[in-house]
């Protein structure tokens, strides 16, 4: 069993099936807590390097260059842009269209930074959250949990919209944020979290 499994699931000694177990208050926030300390140091590092949004005159000359995503990612606050509804796409006019990376975020009441929950991106940011998507599966999961302990999910979206239009250069870029502040409702990082906001992990 994976350490998800160790940690948030329990059965009867010698039988299968498992029966999933509710989360406790203390591991919801202890789960939260762990994100933050990882999480926290790089939202500081931001704020003191002064980081400002990335303008597009910024970006394109230095994603030209092998191991230029990473260097990108290092000034990128995430704080730097405006948080929207996950409804926005519901919306008569939507703010942001075309290439984009765009930042799942929650913040909990008692901890001193956001949690960067989710890092992806698109070529059409109107129609990327329309539909089915794995991260809405997680958050609703997460919300749920949250709720049946008495806190709240607070989630938020932010589109970052001066990215390269190019696919391959874009998905470096968020590779680079994923390797950075290992968000837990990505693939590449839910067993270094054990989320387990969802019963299927794959």
């Amino acid at each position: 069993m994976s350490r998800q499994g160790d940690l948030f699931m329990a059965g009867a000694a010698g039988a299968s099936p498992l029966v999933e177990l509710p989360l406790l208050r203390q591991q919801l926030l202890a789960w939260q807590g762990r994100l933050a300390e990882h999480q926290g140091p790089l939202y500081a590092e931001a704020a003191a390097g002064g980081a400002a949004p990335l303008l597009q005159g910024q970006l394109f000359p230095m994603a030209t260059g092998p191991g230029d995503p990473d260097a990108v990612a290092l000034r990128f606050d995430p704080l730097s842009l405006s948080p929207q509804s996950l409804s926005f796409w519901r919306w008569p006019r939507l703010p942001q269209r075309g290439a984009a990376l765009y930042l799942v975020m929650d913040r909990p009441a008692g901890l001193p930074v956001p949690l960067l929950l989710y890092v992806g991106e698109t070529g059409r940011a109107d129609q990327r959250w329309k539909g089915d998507h794995d991260c809405k599966g997680y958050l609703a999961a997460y919300g749920e949990a949250l709720g049946r302990v008495g806190l709240e999910a607070r989630p938020s979206i932010r589109f970052w919209s001066d990215v390269p239009a190019a696919v391959s250069p874009r998905r470096a870029l968020e590779q680079a944020l994923i390797r950075r502040w290992l968000p837990p409702f990505n693939k590449e990082t839910r067993e270094r979290w054990a989320t387990p906001f969802t019963a299927d992990p794959a």
